[in-house]
Order: C-alpha cells, then sequence, then structure tokens
C-alpha cells in the first residue's frame, strides 16, 4: 500500500487535463517535455500505469533527468510497487543537482518506503478501565431454597447453605490490557497481550472474580490480505482470592478479507483446563469456530467438546454449540448504542452421580448499553445485562442480571 504522504486523489479537472493530453498521444509521444506533462496528469488523476509508461519514454531519451525519475517513483509507490519505488527514490535523492528541500522531502519518503518494506515496525495498544454496578446473581446460582436429590429422595427436600442459593451483591471492577504487534517481514507479524481483570463484590469475598490471560501468536498476510495466524494461550482464574483453575492451549485462525471492512474468519482451538481442587474436572477442550464481522457487526458461532482426563469425572464432559451476535451503532457524533446476545447449548456425556440423569442446558445472554466517548481516548460506558440458564438439573437453572458503568482510557 502506498504510503499517506504519497496517496492522491483525482477529481473532475485531473481526469480532463489527462484526456487532454492523451488524445495527443499519437501525434507527440516521444516528445520528453510533453511525456512529461503526460506522465504527472496521468498521476494526478490515478492513472498510474499510463504515468509509468510516459515516464519511461523520458528516461529513455533522457537518462539523467531527476524531476522524470522522482516522479516514476512516485507512479510505482502509488500503484504498489514499493520496492522499484523504493529504488527509483534512492537514485534521485543522489543527484547533485537536486535541490536541498527537494532532496529532504525525498529522504523522508524514503523512509516511509523503508517501514513498509520492513513490514511496518512495531505498534503498541492497551486500555485501563474501571466502574462498578449491581449483580443479582454473583454465583450463577438457583434460587430455591430446597431441592430434592434423587439419591436421596428418600430423606425429601434438603434445604440449600448460603453459598449455593442466588446472591445479590454490589460490586467494583478494575481490567486492563496491553497488546504489541511487532513486523518481521513485510508479511509476517509477532503479537503478544497480556489482559487483567479483578472484580471485587462489596459484601461476598467468596465470589470474587479475578483472571490474568496472557497470549503470542505469530501471523502471515497473503497476497490478497487474507491473514492466517496461530497463537498459544494461557489463563489463571482466581475465586474468592484463591486460585480456582488454569487454562493453556493453541488457536489457529484464517481470516478471509470481503471489502469494505467486512471479513469472514475460521479458527480452531484447544485448551487444557486444570482445577486447582477439583481434578475430576481437568479436561480438554476443542472447538471450531465460524464468524462474519462487519464495520458495526458481528456474528458467530462454534461447536465442540469438553472431554475430562479422568473417566470419574464424565459427567462433566460435554458438547456445546454457541451462537453470538453484536452491534455496534452509532446515533450521535460521539454517541454510540451497543447490543449483543449470545445462546449456548450443552448437553452432558454422562448421568450426574446425584441427581442421576445427564444433565442439559441453555443458557441466554443479552447486553445493551450506550458508549460516549468523553475524548478521544476516554469512553464512558454504562450497560445492562441479562441471563438466563435453563436445566433439566434445577441446581444449575437459575436467572441474573446486572447493571454497571465503566469509565475506559485506550491508549
Amino acid at each position: 500500500m502506498a504510503a499517506p504522504a504519497l496517496a492522491q486523489s483525482a477529481d473532475a479537472s485531473d481526469q480532463n487535463r489527462f484526456d487532454t493530453l492523451a488524445q495527443q498521444q499519437g501525434e507527440r509521444a516521444g516528445d520528453p517535455a510533453y511525456d512529461y506533462d503526460l506522465a504527472v496528469a496521468a498521476i494526478d488523476a490515478g492513472k498510474y500505469g499510463e504515468a509509468i509508461v510516459a515516464l519511461q519514454r523520458v528516461l529513455a531519451v533522457q537518462p539523467n533527468n531527476a524531476p522524470a525519475r522522482a516522479e516514476l517513483a512516485r507512479a510505482y509507490a502509488l500503484s504498489g510497487d514499493v520496492d522499484t519505488a523504493r529504488q527509483e527514490f534512492g537514485t534521485v535523492v543522489d543527484d547533485p543537482t537536486l535541490p536541498d528541500p527537494v532532496r529532504q522531502r525525498f529522504t523522508g519518503l524514503i523512509r516511509q518506503l523503508d517501514r513498509q518494506i520492513d513490514g511496518g515496525g512495531t505498534d503498541v495498544s492497551g486500555f485501563v478501565e474501571a466502574g462498578g454496578g449491581y449483580d443479582s446473581n454473583i454465583n450463577a446460582a438457583t434460587d430455591l431454597t430446597q431441592i430434592t436429590i434423587p439419591l436421596f429422595a428418600f430423606l425429601g427436600p434438603g434445604n440449600l447453605g448460603a453459598g449455593a442459593r442466588a446472591q445479590d451483591d454490589g460490586f467494583y471492577e478494575i481490567n486492563g490490557g496491553v497488546s504489541v504487534v511487532s513486523a518481521v517481514g513485510r508479511q509476517d507479524r509477532l503479537f503478544a497481550s497480556a489482559l487483567v481483570n479483578w472484580r471485587d463484590n462489596f459484601d461476598s469475598r467468596p465470589f470474587d472474580l479475578a483472571n490474568a490471560t496472557g497470549t503470542l501468536g505469530y501471523s502471515h498476510s497473503f497476497g490478497n490480505s487474507d491473514v492466517i495466524s496461530i497463537s498459544g494461550q494461557v489463563q489463571k482464574l482466581w475465586l474468592g482470592r484463591d486460585g480456582y483453575r488454569s487454562a493453556y492451549g493453541a488457536i489457529g485462525q484464517y481470516t478471509h478479507l470481503l471489502g469494505g471492512g467486512n471479513a469472514i474468519a475460521a479458527s480452531a482451538q484447544w485448551t487444557r483446563l486444570e482445577y486447582d481442587t477439583d481434578p475430576l474436572r481437568d479436561a480438554d477442550r476443542y472447538a471450531v469456530g465460524l464468524g462474519y464481522v462487519t464495520p458495526r457487526a458481528s456474528i458467530n458461532g462454534s461447536v465442540g467438546h469438553e472431554e475430562t482426563r479422568d473417566p470419574l469425572g464424565d459427567a462433566q464432559s460435554n458438547t456445546f454449540v454457541q451462537i453470538g451476535a453484536g452491534a455496534e451503532i452509532p446515533v450521535a457524533e460521539r454517541v454510540a448504542l451497543v447490543a449483543g446476545a449470545g445462546f449456548d447449548l450443552r448437553r452432558y456425556d454422562a448421568p450426574d452421580i446425584l441427581f442421576m440423569v445427564e444433565r442439559e442446558d441453555e443458557r441466554l445472554d443479552a447486553t445493551v448499553g450506550v458508549k460516549v466517548a468523553l475524548t478521544d481516548n476516554l469512553v464512558l460506558q454504562p450497560q445492562a445485562t441479562f441471563a438466563r440458564n435453563w436445566s433439566n438439573i434445577a441446581l444449575y437453572d437459575y436467572e441474573r442480571w446486572s447493571t454497571s458503568a465503566t469509565l475506559r482510557f485506550e491508549f
């Protein structure tokens, strides 16, 4: 792609000037002055191929014509041939007859082209976010106070402890992340990111949540701008400020650009899950996914299987199907509506040891909110979320909603 400093846009006057000169080619082609004027008009009109041909005619007669060689370099750059453009600019910048202001401009263009040839350098971005809100069910539990366990049905209904019943609470949260993308070639990138989340409930410390996630990967861009990437990921989750689960795995993804900011992405993922205090739940998770993205909306789906490593924990093994969609719709210069919805279906492999049936769950999630850009880097986002999990085992059947507001600084 041409460097931004080289970008041009053709208007009607540029096109008319080129058309007028092009009509004279039969009589005047080969005249260096005419060919030079034709080439400049062609560049301004976006006709880079015609410009290159005309300038090559000039240089065939006048090989030391520095302005013509400079325009040739510009035409190559605008056409996307940055290697040839770099070579031509390098030749012309050494011309001793070139005025110093022009030489300095060409030297700057050369640096831009070198950056493109090297792949674009290194970019660092990130965010810090803080907010708070209210959650009607911080432990994602049933609102029942009693439940009958089939294995002990002869004892009648049993009372559920506080930790097994839905609890509401206010909370505050702090999130942050940083991402680094570094070019190792024109079409190759290394990328890394780190993400941390902390959510503290005001009165329910056993259900405080925190996690840290790190990702490291490599991506390659093809000539048609499609991208393939592979990455490794590790994550640690804390519950009640004690270690709860570790995860590590690999993700492969292929993205096909459709134009207009739209893209299709296919992915495959493997994750090893290891629970700190419940080894029977340790599992391998496999999933494949497909997504479609536009500048304002996205939809994605995935299917997969989670298999416990110990056969004794097979009641936790499950097959799942997930579908999600989201959109961000601007309604004013610095205001946008955001909304999302997701559906998760799970079917478990073996009967639950206490309830003596294979667990079947369906969960619906929905989010709606507003994003207000207070500055170019500072965003305020109030939102509301709702979740409903239907399960054939009453212990896992629940409803949950929350409201929150966060302030996010991006860099």
